[in-house]
């Protein structure tokens, strides 16, 4: 990838805000960001995301974007390409734990549990704090 604040190598945890401005023309800046980073992360075979980021993509496309619901299960079956990691009993313990010891809400430590056990380098994301090391991972914005 070309931008110094997205590590060369290493796998990349998407964040479902990160597809939804991929989807969304309402700020064309932020769109054309995001969609570069999915073409590369895509590219390079880099990407990773997790069922719960499926779920909540397919959520946010009809409910937020107003997709047809046709359309966002297609969206969502494209992703499919990414790895996936399976939001599992054992992996919502260890978000849960997660959450406790970093303080961060249950929603984001099963994002950083997913990316651990996929063995991301880096979580893109505007929900963290820019930089944020929790449990391995850094915390990467993508703006």
């Amino acid at each position: 990838m070309s931008d110094a604040s997205i590590p060369a190598g290493g796998k990349l945890f998407l964040d479902t805000n990160v597809i939804v401005y991929a989807l969304d023309g309402a700020d064309k800046r932020k769109q054309a960001r995001c969609r570069d980073i999915m073409t590369a992360a895509a590219r390079e075979h880099r990407g990773v995301v997790s069922t719960q980021v499926l779920q909540e993509l397919y959520v946010v496309a009809t409910k937020k974007l107003g997709m047809d619901p046709r359309d966002a299960k297609e969206i969502v079956a494209s992703l499919a390409n990414f790895e996936i990691v399976v939001v599992t009993p054992p992996l919502i313990a260890e978000a849960i734990d997660c959450s406790v010891l970093a303080r961060i809400s249950l929603w984001d430590a099963l994002i950083v549990a997913a990316a651990e056990s996929a063995s991301c380098a880096v979580v893109v994301t505007e929900d963290l704090s820019k930089g944020q090391l929790v449990r391995g991972v850094r915390v990467v914005s993508p703006f």
